[in-house]
């Protein structure tokens, strides 16, 4: 039987700190256990990132599920929970991604106080630009789509961007802005912090943080799962959970699954810190170029996929060069910055550019993936929705649309209208 830790013993706060500070910060605990994995758990989730880690607080939090263990490669926190640019946002059109969104930003709104931990979380907007009177069309109909769900969405004229953003080419010869769409609630967190805080939170009540353990295989009998072979030994489990990004095929296969999903790679790019320079996160229409300033000055931007399959997790010299000219075409003044680091993380795109979070075809097996660009912000309401269909074997309703069955049925849900391509969504 799990040991259920009190999770209100042992919290941050401001007097905490001030005592810690006056006997030399000797007080402090380490944030989360080192544990020796167990013979059987009553549910293993593969994968140490935010998505594997905040199910896991769920689980334990929302349906007293305690003998958990989150088992991860690696140390948690390396996979794309630390390779992101950390925008969080709910400005969606379609209801089914919508209502999930918003339920996301729902509760990154109230992380900090769940969590007792300080995720950084800076409601600074989003802002869509839109160039054409197409685009600007189409973010008509998606503010409306939002605020009919609820979502908050203003739609901003030349003058109101030109405010938002001073350092804009409003008249580019090619690319001239014409407005552009804004979620007000929409902003950024710090991406270290949420690993962080999600893990130290699960950890207080009794989940199993296992590191440098690698899943090597889902054993089987018949058509049940009943636990998975590790670096560290077999590990039993009533119910396996797979939240592993953009390895969510290699795991499929262990189980004898095939997903519809590509692994696609997605570059982000940070600048030299500078003083305040821009205080929202905007995204350039013309070129899929999105932009942020972090709380150290330094820029964080990004842009397309790389368009190629890869796990390599680095990226290739022509975004690089695309996202520097987009970025020079919207703020032309970025042209003076250096850029001092680059990384990719690994995606899993699926044919209609939205997640799946569903049981499978296995009993006890669940798999949650096919995130494209949206994993970081879904982060919350990934783990909500995932440990309700875990804990109970049925969706939520937040997700009860995001099926792989999906796929087989022709009921996609196509955000952006790209068709069966991941590569264009």
């Amino acid at each position: 039987m799990s040991m259920r830790l009190d999770p209100m013993s042992d919290r941050y706060s401001g007097w905490r700190l001030f005592a810690e500070a006056l006997r030399g910060n000797s007080g402090w605990k380490a944030a989360w256990r080192k544990p020796e994995p167990k013979p059987r758990y009553d549910v293993v989730i593969v994968g140490g990132g935010g998505h594997g880690l905040a199910t896991a607080h769920y689980l334990a939090s929302q349906h007293g599920i305690a003998n958990v263990a989150v088992v991860e490669k690696g140390p948690i926190g390396l996979g794309n929970g630390g390779r992101n640019t950390t925008i969080v946002r709910s400005n969606y059109m379609l209801p089914s991604n919508t209502r999930f969104y918003e339920k996301s930003l729902q509760l990154w709104e109230g992380l900090e106080r769940d969590l007792n931990y300080n995720v950084m979380m800076s409601q600074r907007g989003v802002l869509n630009i839109f160039h054409t009177d197409a685009e600007r069309d189409f973010a008509v109909r998606r503010g409306n789509s939002m605020r009919l769900q609820g979502v908050d969405a203003v739609l901003l004229d030349r003058d109101g961007v030109r405010a938002m953003l001073p350092m804009a080419a409003m008249d580019n010869p090619m690319f001239p802005i014409l407005g552009g769409l804004l979620q007000p609630r929409g902003g950024t967190a710090r991406h270290d912090a949420v690993i962080w805080g999600f893990a130290r939170a699960a950890d207080r009540r009794g989940v199993d943080i296992l590191e440098h353990c690698e899943v090597t295989g889902i054993r089987r009998d018949g058509g049940r799962v009943v636990g998975v072979e590790t670096t560290r030994g077999f590990i039993g489990a009533g119910k396996v959970g797979v939240a592993v990004a953009g390895n969510t095929s290699r795991l499929a296969a262990m189980a004898g699954l095939t997903l519809p999903v590509e692994t696609h790679l997605l570059q982000a790019f940070v600048s030299e810190a500078i003083k305040p320079y821009i205080d929202c996160v905007a995204t350039f229409g013309a070129g899929h170029f999105y932009i942020s300033q972090s709380d150290k000055g330094g820029l964080v931007f990004g842009g397309n996929l790389d368009g190629y399959n890869s796990y390599s997790q680095r990226g290739n010299l022509p975004l690089v060069e695309h996202l520097m000219s987009a970025a020079v075409a919207m703020m032309p003044s970025l042209s003076r910055l250096r850029v001092l680091r680059q990384w990719a993380g690994v995606m899993d795109m699926t044919m209609d550019g939205s997640p799946f979070i569903c049981k499978t075809p296995v009993s006890g097996l669940y798999f949650n993936g096919g995130w494209c660009y949206g994993g970081f912000k879904a982060t919350p309401a990934s783990g909500w929705c995932f440990a309700h269909t875990i804990a109970t074997d049925e969706p939520h309703p937040l997700n009860a649309d995001l099926t792989i069955d999906r796929f087989r049925e022709g009921r996609l849900i196509d955000e952006r209208g790209a068709g069966p391509s991941p590569w264009a969504q």
